[in-house]
């Protein structure tokens, strides 16, 4: 009785054992399996970047930063008023002339209270021109800082676009790499097949073998490369770089760098360019500095008032005011004025050159973009004939090597040949999108429609 007993539990033991182990090991339906990200396309990565991209929200602190110096230079148009209060004790030495009669005037006054309260204020009335030159130079660095916020979401743009290219190309190298892989074991089986044969020798299935090993290896060199590119794009974006992105194929059309008016590229760069617009503004900036510096060679006018009460007591009741207007003028000051004055028209004949320096650097950009746009046009065109012919080298090559007539380094050459001309093609792919990309923001078009140009956005 007790060995069946004990063998009942034994038995029971192992089907509970059992049920455990089966329900680890049944795959668990329930557990839903992330769906795989939708394909971004290039302007929704754009969007993303303008957004989440840490540099696009500095900028946009920038402008801010600029709109309260814009507010702190309107302050002095209005007058200034404090509130003052305070208690002192005090004993003074009386002064008093000579041969006043009596002799019981005392010599000292004091010891005393002396408690106040009261309300000042100070008005500007004439500054010669010091605040609207002030006001001025903050509004143009306003001006300057909102050009310049568009200036780093232009290049947010252009670092996305060619990050978002890498990309693309990578994973189009991933598919010839495939592809490459798939023909390179497809030379090895049809070399087997005539080493087993007797048609070949040994040599000719090892040659083959090392191919696909060859071709293996760059598929893993590739994926690497895929990686390296996703985690690109989402630095890029604003992203945290493990973020599982993947990037739409691209249907655009080709765009022929013959169909563009240079002349007329370069007049659009000059007048949309935000560097320049920023340069300009900083320039402006300079000349209203100079209106500020010779400010200081005239007069300041200022009018002062306190109204409020005073006496000995903790609560005092005597009213005491004054209200009165001051000039000040400096007659000299070791000539400071004229050093601050004459620094302040160099430093606008700095600015004033940046700006030169500046259209023309664009210019020299936009010129360089547009070649470098026909160059990698043509190269596409180039590396699509050279992938036809390679193609039918290798269908040829594939032909002799069946029937006897070719060796197996003709059908190997042929296809590393082809296997170069893929990887021509695709590079030659990422080089004419990543030269489109850099020509549309040479000429200030990088942003895609509807984005906000300025500083607006930058939040997450």
């Amino acid at each position: 009785m007790d060995s069946t007993l004990s063998a009942l539990t034994r038995d029971s033991h192992i089907v509970v054992i059992l049920l455990v182990l089966g329900v680890l090991t049944v795959p668990a339906p329930l557990v839903a399996q992330a769906p795989p990200p939708a394909p971004l396309t290039v302007d929704a990565a754009v969007r993303i970047a303008l957004d989440r991209n840490p540099r696009a929200r500095a900028a946009a602190e920038g402008v801010r930063v600029a709109e309260e110096a814009v507010g702190e230079a309107r302050a002095p148009y209005y007058p200034t008023l404090s509130v003052t209060a305070g208690y002192t004790r005090w004993e003074t030495h009386a002064f008093l002339p000579g041969g006043l009669l009596g002799s019981d005037i005392p010599s000292t006054i004091g010891p005393t209270n002396d408690w106040t309260a009261g309300l000042s204020g100070r008005y500007t009335l004439y500054d010669s021109g010091k605040r609207a030159a002030d006001l001025r130079v903050a509004m143009a660095h306003r001006a300057a800082a909102d050009h310049e916020a568009a200036r780093v979401r232009q290049d947010l743009s252009l670092e996305v676009r060619r990050a978002f290219y890498a990309l693309v190309a990578a994973r189009d190298g991933e598919e010839v790499a495939a592809t490459n892989l798939a023909r390179a074991e497809e030379h090895f089986r049809l070399a087997s097949e005539r080493r087993a044969a007797g048609a070949v020798s040994g040599g000719d299935v090892i040659q083959a073998q090392v191919q696909v090993a060859e071709a293996r290896l760059a598929r893993v060199r590739i994926e690497s490369l895929v990686r390296q590119a996703r985690g690109a794009l989402n630095t890029a974006m604003g992203l945290p770089v493990d973020t599982l992105v993947e990037a739409a194929p691209q249907g655009d059309s080709l765009m022929p760098a013959d169909a563009i008016d240079v002349t007329r590229a370069l007049a659009q760069a000059v007048a949309g360019r935000p560097t320049i617009r920023a340069a300009i503004e900083r320039a402006t900036a300079a000349t209203e500095a100079v209106a500020g510096a010779r400010s200081a060679f005239g007069p300041r006018i200022g009018a002062e008032w306190t109204a409020g009460v005073r006496d000995n007591r903790f609560f005092p009741s005597d009213r005491d005011w004054r209200l009165g207007v001051s000039v000040s003028w400096s007659l000299f000051d070791g000539f400071a004025k004229q050093h601050r004055l004459a620094g302040a028209r160099a430093a606008r004949a700095r600015d004033e050159a940046e700006v030169e320096r500046t259209k023309q650097t664009v210019q020299a950009e936009v010129w360089s973009a547009h070649a470098k746009l026909r160059e990698t046009h043509e190269a596409i065109g180039a590396a699509e004939v050279l992938i036809r012919d390679a193609d039918e080298n290798v269908r040829i090559a594939r032909e002799r090597y069946r029937v006897g007539a070719g060796t197996v380094n003709e059908l190997l050459d042929a296809q590393a040949a082809l296997a170069r001309a893929d990887a021509v093609r695709a590079q030659a792919e990422w080089d004419y999108r990543s030269a489109r990309a850099t020509y549309e923001w040479t000429i200030g078009r990088a942003l895609p429609a509807g984005a906000p140009a300025g500083a607006a956005g930058g939040g997450l």
